[in-house]
């Protein structure tokens, strides 16, 4: 597709704004299915990478995310220079003032320089820039990250498009100079010795890692964020916007536990030439002089020099209620919206609804078949299920525990659940496609191999270890595992019978609540649907029976007395 990219300074594509890392805790599922798809922020993030690490391995693998370190401004550089070799992308320095329609209908944008772009779709990703306002302490100012300026002329005209929106919140906290820092009073934190990559294309990441150090808050850093909590924004009431209640602020945490004697917090730095270092845990608006007192309170910070200061910035969100699965405006035809515009926090989230509202701008400019993700399909599918169904109350974070079949959404798997999806809408290269076919090809022979073997009953022990059947392994190949295939093969053994009880569940999901809704079904007059359920089905215009059931206060037999009236309506 012939496609412009508009951002207001080329020079800040992909600028990490907050923390300067990818993945984490579901979140580095989120990268594997942005991967999986044909993104390439996975490959970006381990080209760039400094420091990789494996979290939850403790546990099962069901809940085994993939986090790294990168260099801030190699993200940013590397990035740039993946989006210029796309043939068809024009990238454009300006700021989109207006959308242009036509009814209810997108057409193009308009350029605040004067200049108009046509456009079947366009996908809009502002994030923290619509009528942004950043706050340190007392003071304010309207910004979209700090220093760059915000977007007020389209944050006013999609405020008047008669779409439903709130005022949000996030922060950052300080940045350090690394120099400054006594490193020999934290806990060093090292990444992991092989480490696990993002993309299933990359073979393998094999360079030196930085180390991460911890450390934490103690009683005087409380009492200096106690006595200052009446000039704080976020508790004088200067700020207005909601923010995210899973990443509080240090004040916020201070007033919210207040017996917790300890805070936690890392010292994350931002790249491999640059002393700036990143306090992930310490995010804040205080006003400057009570972040210096508070740094200082640390052992080892006591003469470190804050480079940055720590702020909190609201931005506008729409209600993600006004959008479908296809992350289009149900209103206004061929305006999609993807990112902190539809309520959510992190890059990940972000990155995810951007892939999949891309894909489906170009699917509607061609005329082509949707790509809608089902919860079974991926974390994807869950977040943008949320949003579509319950809205964001408060910036969204995506959690393991918001999945109902985690073991069906491992990051081992995310390509054989996402990639020929991928490979139909066509984002899925051949190259991509050629590794994909001969992972599976080899993850079909080892299943088969395996099937009614005793290497099998011997490989369900808990002890057991794939690694140990080697020689084995390679006979039946006849030829080197691509990476993942060892991986993915243990765990469908291992888990098998759990993986066959949610398969079970899932086949009886869909048949319960797959019934289609009609888009112009008609929820008044249904007798025993009160007028709260039907307020709130009309607000969200469920397309299944299951959606509907997972609108909050959409009762149990409110479904069960739809089920009836939308049988006789199909009937």
């Amino acid at each position: 597709m012939r496609t412009a990219m508009v951002a207001m300074n080329l020079d800040l594509i992909a600028q990490m704004s907050c923390n300067p890392a990818i993945g984490g805790i579901a979140k580095g599922h989120l990268v594997r299915e942005v991967d999986a798809l044909g993104g390439v922020m996975g490959e970006v993030a381990d080209a760039v990478g400094i420091q990789f690490r494996l979290l939850n391995t403790s546990r099962g693998p069901a809940v085994w995310s993939p986090r790294a370190q990168m260099d801030k401004k190699q993200y940013r550089v590397r990035m740039r220079e993946v989006l210029e070799r796309e043939p068809n992308l024009r990238i454009k320095q300006a700021e989109v003032s207006a959308l242009r329609m036509e009814g209810r209908r997108v057409t193009g944008v308009r350029l605040r320089d004067g200049r108009s772009l046509d456009a079947g779709a366009v996908v809009v990703t502002t994030g923290t820039f619509l009528n942004g306002l950043a706050h340190v302490g007392e003071a304010r100012y309207s910004c979209g990250r700090n220093g760059e300026a915000p977007s007020q002329l389209l944050g006013e005209q999609l405020r008047g498009l008669g779409l439903a929106w709130t005022r949000l919140k996030t922060g950052t906290p300080p940045r350090l100079d690394g120099r400054t820092i006594d490193w020999s009073r934290f806990d060093p934190q090292p990444g992991d010795a092989e480490p696990t990559p993002f993309s299933f294309l990359t073979a393998r990441i094999d360079r030196s890692q930085i180390q991460c150090h911890i450390g934490y808050t103690n009683e005087e850093t409380r009492r200096i964020l106690q006595e200052a909590i009446p000039r704080s924004p976020l508790y004088s009431g200067q700020i207005k916007g909601i923010g995210p209640r899973y990443c509080p602020s240090i004040e916020d945490k201070i007033v919210k536990f207040p017996d917790k004697e300890r805070h936690q917090i890392f010292l994350e730095p931002e790249g491999l030439d640059t002393n700036e270092v990143y306090v992930n845990g310490m995010s804040t608006s205080m006003p400057i002089d009570v972040q210096a007192a508070m740094v200082a309170s640390i052992p080892g910070l006591e003469d470190a020099e804050m480079i940055r200061p720590g702020y909190a910035i609201e931005y506008d969100a729409v209600d993600p209620r006004e959008l479908d699965h296809a992350l289009e405006v149900k209103s206004i035809a061929g305006l999609f919206l993807a990112g902190q515009i539809n309520g959510t926090s992190g890059y990940e989230e972000a990155a995810c609804q951007g892939v999949v509202a891309g894909i489906n701008a170009a699917c509607r400019v061609a005329r082509r078949e949707r790509l809608i993700l089902e919860r079974t399909d991926g974390y994807t599918g869950i977040l943008i299920d949320d949003l579509i169904t319950k809205g964001a109350d408060e910036p969204y974070r995506m959690f393991t525990s918001r999945a109902e079949y985690r073991l069906h959404l491992r990051i081992d798997n995310a390509d054989g659940r996402l990639t020929p999806m991928g490979r139909r809408v066509g984002l899925v290269r051949d190259d991509r496609w050629a590794v994909f076919e001969r992972k599976q090809e080899q993850i079909g022979k080892l299943r088969g191999a395996l099937d009614g073997h005793r290497n099998a009953l011997w490989l369900r022990r808990p002890e057991a270890s794939i690694g140990e059947l080697a020689p084995w392994i390679a006979e039946v190949l006849g030829e080197a595992p691509e990476r993942g295939v060892l991986e993915t093969v243990e765990t469908e053994t291992k888990y098998s019978g759990y993986i066959a009880q949610q398969e079970r569940q899932m086949s009886r999901l869909k048949d319960a609540g797959g019934k289609t809704i009609p888009a112009e079904f008609r929820y008044r007059g249904i007798p025993g649907l009160s007028l709260e359920v039907v307020d709130k089905l009309e607000r969200v215009r469920p397309q299944t029976l299951s959606q509907a059931s997972r609108i909050p206060g959409v009762t149990p037999a409110a479904i069960a007395v739809l089920d009836v009236y939308v049988s006789l309506r199909v009937l």
